[in-house]
């Protein structure tokens, strides 16, 4: 009976290696959800929700869900009437030096399922014509096994009283740079490692792999309508099982923007979203160069945001939404 057991832990196992966090593909629109330190960076208050299902018609496949909002600790704020979706920075010198955050977020991964919450201090320091942050984040979620979604030939009453689920605190940091053309960040997750213990202590331990985020970009202005910027995300665990995108975002208009992402392993991701008043909205399509496309429609991702704060007149701060 406890063969059948270790090959659910085994399962979590591969879990652990493969993707332990989630995965997103919109992240050039809320790098918050990747580095503390972006809370409050652009000065705006900002409230994302993001839905990603992947490997769209799998059972089981993975799905996340993430809400986050985010702050800046400004002296006065405004409704936006101006906000631009490249973030373009302007001169001020009234914006405060804190910036606080958080998300609550739901990742399912077949049998394994994560739910949990984080909450983000930042400090942005103003360096003439640029900005340097650092953050910090708390994160506490509860990792459980869906019952549901197995099934044994015989009753195992070892796994019947196995702990299902269990609580698991965790920490994030990260340092965050930009200025009007450049952004460029790197974040650590998972800190703590934190131990997974399935049923008696000893039995089956498994660890979160600390993991590691490297992110950086170029804003090109093309003319008065189009800009270009190109980015790169470079994600690896400690022991090198790394992950590198690469982004080309077009912004028509500050108003609708178009972009194209390879990820390394084999795919390909279309992303598009438009801006009405102080509302984004957007969509990403991964088509996956492997097999798994012929039993997939692919994976899809939706965003959907509201920015409340000054406009870009005010603010020094709006940069990259």
């Amino acid at each position: 009976m406890r063969l059948r057991l270790l090959i659910v832990l085994f399962w979590c196992s591969l879990y652990t290696e493969a993707q332990q966090v989630p995965v997103y593909s919109q992240y050039m629109l809320n790098g918050f959800l990747l580095n503390p330190a972006v809370a409050g960076s652009e000065g705006y208050t900002a409230i994302n929700l993001t839905a990603r299902e992947q490997w769209l018609g799998l059972k089981n496949a993975p799905k996340t869900y993430a809400l986050s909002g985010q702050t800046r600790l400004l002296k006065n704020s405004y409704i936006s009437r101006a906000a631009s979706v490249r973030r373009r920075q302007k001169l001020s010198s009234r914006s405060g030096r804190v910036g606080v955050g958080g998300y609550v977020f739901n990742d399912k991964n077949g049998p394994i399922n994560r739910t949990g919450m984080q909450l983000s201090y930042a400090y942005h320091i103003r360096m003439q014509k640029s900005q340097l942050s650092f953050g910090l984040s708390g994160m506490f979620y509860q990792f459980s096994i869906d019952q549901e979604n197995i099934r044994f030939e015989e009753q195992d009453i070892f796994f019947e009283s196995a702990d299902k689920s269990i609580f698991i605190p965790d920490a994030s940091a990260g340092v965050y740079y930009t200025d009007p053309r450049i952004f460029a960040g790197f974040s650590t997750t998972q800190l703590f490692q934190s131990a997974i213990r399935f049923g008696e202590k000893g039995y089956a331990e498994y660890k979160m792999k600390r993991y590691y985020f490297l992110t950086a970009g170029y804003d090109f202005d093309i003319n008065n309508s189009l800009t270009i910027e190109p980015s790169f995300l470079f994600k690896t665990t400690e022991n090198f099982i790394w992950q590198a995108d690469l982004n080309t975002k077009f912004v028509f208009n500050d108003e609708y923007w178009a972009g194209l992402s390879f990820r390394t392993g084999g795919s390909l991701i279309f992303m598009g979203g438009i801006k009405v008043d102080k509302y984004m909205f957007g969509y990403s399509f991964d088509y996956t160069l492997s097999s798994i496309m012929k039993h997939s429609y692919g994976s899809h991702e939706f965003m959907a945001a509201i920015l409340f704060g000054d406009n870009a007149r005010r603010y020094r701060w709006l940069n990259r939404y």
